[in-house]
């Protein structure tokens, strides 16, 4: 569901050390030179539109790939379908900073078109890895192989593979439309390619007044943080539908879960995301369970009671075929658990502190006015609120080592959306800081937590570049502190976007849909 690594990421932070632009050549060739033997490049311009040219030749063989295939290409995590031209610049661009290589729209240009000639279906396929992978065996000699027998090479366990991801198309219903269910609904609209595996079927909500309809859609296509909806939406008045990219979305006005038929919609088997929460322990959950056409429950908070909190990438194994009710942690669980077991599993954790500074919500009031919870009262846009988290008790869960060891708070400062972590550790063994950002790239780069953890190395980056950031957190790589067994990482996190890319991912696995991956590894939701 979807890069490195910073946001679709960050796609404003500065970089403090610019690369100059690849070596160009004829369209499509193979090439040459080794990276390190190839000219600086003098006539920028010329460069950057025969690299521009080339991506607009990309684009339409990636679109087909995804919409009539179900094949994703990816750069580094970073889905490249349904994208822009500029976008999938920056993607290459940012591998050249933070692989530390070359690689540019001359190396992936060849490497795509040799994909699109293999019968690839279903599948998740990492163009930037795959490309890279080309340039290592290219370095040492330039004319062993040629991109098309490279790719037929590595793809070969995908090419001719048209078992789908699942033997069905699961249904999913959003009970509830604020927030956080309306960029679900945006990620779900994205991933949907052939329809095959996944539709978004229906949102229920309160029942509203006149014009409802059309004010909810405003509410989804214009959003004052994350921008407008990049697809197409229509207004069904009579069918009480939104239609979204095609697909019809049926609007189910109610109070409560039990007093829904959703067989009376078309809607069977169905897959009920709560992001109300209303309902947050098993009893309550429940309830969904009544309505005739659920089978399952996944909600988008931290659950109560002996409910399966799931951080994905980290313990969705747990997550078994018969669990009806899952929920999806918090997003700042979701943000510092990720890398809180990664640095556990290389350098050990004696002890914790981690401090959230967090965004303002809509559980805060504007201005002061009543507010049961302590100090929440008080305008949220004018104060800085001292508030309390479960982050270091959900991350014990997921992480059960690190029982005893760690402390939480949390400060609601005046910013919308985007968040830090600031997590004190005393590791069991020394390090230093060039050995803890080296070891963290790895992860964000290398490994399957790429798209949990990020990586950047600007100078300059402040929250708001880091607004629809699709990874659970980015380490800031500048601002980390290390002295002995001592260290201190600063984690951005986008406690909307961020967090909702992990509830999807979490869907996916519930429904059991499950794609084969390039760089070859386990499957992956």
């Amino acid at each position: 569901m979807d890069q490195p690594k910073v946001a679709e990421r960050s796609e404003a932070v500065a970089e403090s050390q610019p690369a100059k632009p690849a070596r160009t050549r004829a369209r499509g060739k193979k090439p040459k030179l080794a990276k390190s033997q190839r000219p600086k490049v003098d006539d920028y311009f010329t460069d950057w539109k025969q690299r521009e040219s080339l991506v607009q030749e990309m684009i339409p063989v990636i679109g087909r790939l995804f919409s009539q295939r179900n094949v994703g290409v990816y750069i580094y995590g970073r889905p490249l379908h349904n994208r822009s031209v500029t976008f999938i610049m920056k993607s290459h661009r940012f591998v050249r900073q933070v692989e530390r290589n070359e690689m540019s729209e001359f190396e992936s240009h060849p490497i795509l078109m040799a994909m699109a000639k293999l019968d690839l279906w279903h599948a998740r396929i990492d163009l930037g890895k795959l490309t890279v992978r080309y340039m290592e065996l290219e370095a040492k000699n330039p004319d062993a192989i040629s991109p098309d027998v490279f790719v037929r090479r590595e793809l070969s366990y995908l090419d001719g593979i048209r078992q789908r991801p699942s033997d069905h198309s699961q249904d999913v219903v959003l009970y509830g439309f604020g927030r956080i269910g309306r960029l679900c609904a945006r990620l779900l609209l994205e991933r949907t390619s052939t329809g095959e595996d996944m539709r978004l079927k229906a949102i229920v909500v309160r029942p509203g007044g006149e014009g409802d309809l059309v004010k909810r859609a405003n509410l989804f296509t214009a959003d004052s943080v994350h921008g407008a909806f990049q697809g197409t939406l229509r207004v069904d008045e009579e069918r009480k539908a939104l239609i979204a990219n095609g697909n019809v979305i049926k609007v189910i006005y109610a109070n409560s879960p039990d007093e829904i038929d959703y067989t009376h919609y078309g809607i069977d088997d169905a897959l009920i995301i709560d992001n109300t929460g209303k309902w947050r322990d098993e009893a309550g959950l429940s309830l969904h369970l009544q309505s005739r056409g659920v089978s399952k429950v996944l909600l988008t908070a931290p659950g109560k009671g002996d409910l399966k909190n799931i951080v994905y990438g980290i313990n969705d194994d747990l997550i078994e075929a018969e669990d009806k009710i899952v929920t999806a942690a918090s997003c700042t669980t979701n943000a510092v658990v990720p890398v809180l077991k990664v640095v556990q599993d290389e350098f050990g954790i004696e002890r914790g502190h981690i401090e959230t500074v967090h965004a303002y919500t809509n559980d805060q009031n504007l201005i002061d006015n009543y507010h049961k919870g302590a100090r929440r009262g008080r305008g949220a846009a004018m104060n800085m609120v001292l508030t309390e988290t479960g982050a270091a008790k959900a991350a014990v869960k997921a992480i059960p080592e690190l029982e005893g060891k760690l402390t939480a708070n949390a400060i609601r400062v005046p910013v919308p959306n985007v968040s830090m972590a600031i997590m004190n550790l005393t590791l069991d063994r020394e390090t230093s800081r060039e050995e803890l950002n080296e070891f963290l790239r790895q992860i964000a780069l290398h490994s399957n937590l790429q798209n949990q953890i990020s990586f950047t190395q600007s100078e300059d980056a402040v929250s708001s570049d880091f607004v629809g950031t699709r990874e659970a957190a980015i380490v800031d790589a500048i601002a980390t502190v290390a002295s002995g067994r001592n260290c201190v990482l600063y984690l951005w996190y986008d406690n909307e976007f961020g967090y909702c890319a992990q509830v999807v991912r979490t869907v996916y696995k519930m429904a059991g849909i499950l794609y084969r991956n390039y760089p070859r590894e386990k499957a992956s939701a």
